[in-house]
């Protein structure tokens, strides 16, 4: 757990620097970064997604998690969460939501998460982590400045996602085959592509609902064998 509670420190002391900067931005300054940002989230998903030549069980993973995500309402369930925080801590912000939402999906379907947690419930080896936390804490800096303060309580779903996948790493070990590991990190690279479409257009595509399919490959695996 070492690695997730790194994780969540860098988050919270990149949201704090950032909310330093977030009254100094002019909004017009702010709507570019953060399309700029969007732009880059958009690279770094596609870096990851290409990493995978199984495209029928992505496509199938995708179709399947999509629809358990939709029944659960994974991200009406994110989106309430937000908004009981911003009355809670922040009634003065309107984008305490968004931020919180974004930030949490962008930290969590990474391939560095899923793959850093598995090692770290493993083999004890925190250096994903590690270097997932440093690239967070930028992204957190720039998120807050845009944001707010919403971009900071996103550390409570890091430390649930990542530490549960930490803890039951044990358990799934036998299921973590290469081919395995490398879809759910493509389809984790896909759901962060959507959250770059989300930071640059209006019309917002439900990532939250995406979650499940993240998860699908090993359950294909387990199926299958």
């Amino acid at each position: 757990m070492l690695g997730t509670f790194v994780n969540c420190l860098t988050i919270i002391a990149g949201s704090l620097v950032g909310l330093l900067f977030k009254n100094g931005i002019p909004e017009k300054y702010s709507h570019t970064v953060m399309h700029s940002i969007g732009l880059s989230v958009i690279l770094i998903g596609f870096k990851s997604a290409m990493g995978c030549n199984d495209l029928l069980i992505i496509i199938i993973s995708l179709a399947i998690g999509s629809l358990i995500g939709e029944f659960i309402g994974i991200e009406n369930y994110l989106e309430r969460l937000g908004k009981f925080l911003e009355k809670r801590f922040s009634k003065k912000s309107s984008s305490f939501s968004e931020g919180f939402v974004t930030a949490s999906l962008i930290y969590c379907v990474g391939s560095m998460a899923i793959v850093g947690s598995l090692e770290s419930g493993l083999t004890g080896n925190h250096d994903t982590l590690f270097a997932k936390s440093t690239l967070d804490g930028i992204v957190s800096i720039i998120l807050s400045a845009s944001f707010g303060i919403g971009v900071l309580f996103s550390a409570v779903p890091v430390l649930v996602y990542q530490g549960a996948i930490t803890l039951m790493a044990g358990l799934l070990k036998p299921l973590l085959i290469p081919a395995v590991v490398s879809q759910m990190s493509a389809i984790g690279g896909l759901l962060i592509v959507a959250i770059g479409l989300n930071m640059i257009r209006k019309d917002k595509l439900k990532v939250g609902n995406m979650l499940p399919a993240i998860f699908i490959p090993l359950i294909y695996y387990l199926i299958r064998y």
